[in-house]
Formats: C-alpha cells, sequence, structure tokens
C-alpha cells in the first residue's frame, strides 16, 4: 500500500508545461510597428493594426506601451508579391486570361521576453499567401487575406512554444 500512495503522490505533482500556455509572468504585450521594406507604405499601418486589433486577444494578454509590456512583438515586412498562379490561354494565341491572383506576403517576426531578455518566439521568413479572383474582387481582399493569415501564423508558432 505505501507504493501506491507514493506512486500517486509522484503522478500528481508531474506536469507538461511544453506548448501549454505562456510563461506566468507574460500578462501584457506591445506590438511595435513592424519595419517596411516594401515599396508598400500602407502595409506597416495595415499589418499593425491587425496585429494590435487580434493578437493580444489571441494570446489571452492585455495591451501595453513598449516599455511596460511583458513581453514584446516586432518585425520586418521584407517582401510583397502579385502573382497569378491560376490563368488560361485566351482566345487568341498570345493572349492569357488570369482567373486568380495571390498575394504574397514575407515577414521577420520576433517576441521578445523583456524580463528574461530572451527570444521567445523568432521566424526569419514567415511567408503568408492570400487569393482573390480577378475578375470580381481587387487586390485589397488578397491582401487583407494575407494580412489576416500572418496574424494566425504569429498566434500559432507563439503558442507552440510558449
Amino acid at each position: 500500500m505505501p507504493a501506491a500512495v507514493t506512486l500517486s503522490l509522484a503522478a500528481c505533482m508531474y506536469s507538461f508545461t511544453a506548448g501549454a500556455g505562456f510563461p506566468d509572468h507574460i500578462r501584457t504585450i506591445a506590438v511595435v510597428p513592424f519595419e517596411n521594406d516594401t515599396n508598400r507604405f500602407e502595409l506597416t499601418q495595415e499589418v499593425h493594426e491587425a496585429l494590435l486589433r487580434q493578437l493580444p486577444r489571441s494570446l489571452g494578454l492585455t495591451t501595453a506601451g513598449e516599455e511596460a509590456a511583458d513581453a514584446v512583438v516586432t518585425g520586418t515586412i521584407l517582401r510583397y508579391e502579385l502573382t497569378a498562379p491560376l490563368y488560361r490561354r485566351g482566345q487568341q494565341a498570345e493572349t492569357v486570361q488570369v482567373l486568380q491572383r495571390e498575394v504574397v506576403l514575407v515577414v521577420r517576426v520576433e517576441v521578445l521576453d523583456r524580463e528574461n531578455y530572451t527570444i521567445l518566439w523568432d521566424q526569419q521568413q514567415l511567408r503568408v499567401v492570400g487569393q482573390y479572383l480577378d475578375a470580381s474582387e481587387t487586390e485589397d481582399v488578397g491582401r487583407t487575406e494575407a494580412i489576416e493569415l500572418l496574424v494566425q501564423e504569429i498566434v500559432d508558432g507563439a503558442q507552440s512554444n510558449w
């Protein structure tokens, strides 16, 4: 009987924390506007607003200023491209009809723990793709989708590491 009691007590003290949540001291987060290496200057504001709106809530944190936050998100928008992955030949031999376009967004992201001076999560080449139909939608639709996917990738990546 004593061996069973010891075994059950040992089992109660066991816990698994990898990927199960944030360090206890991380309660607030600051999102710094990303640097922008593209010629699409509106991306800085659009990415920043989406991250501010969705990231703290999705991570279960509250927003704070950079100097007061427990964690800080920084990054750089590295690339913005428009591609046409879906097309067909037109009626004439030299023409092409684009059916679908993609907005490709590539960023570098870091989540820093200010208290412990460590990088909690980083991704050097985070690539997301937003799609839109060329005939009925605009590039804005694809860009919005790409930014939403970017936010979700940051949430998923940060939670997988903490």
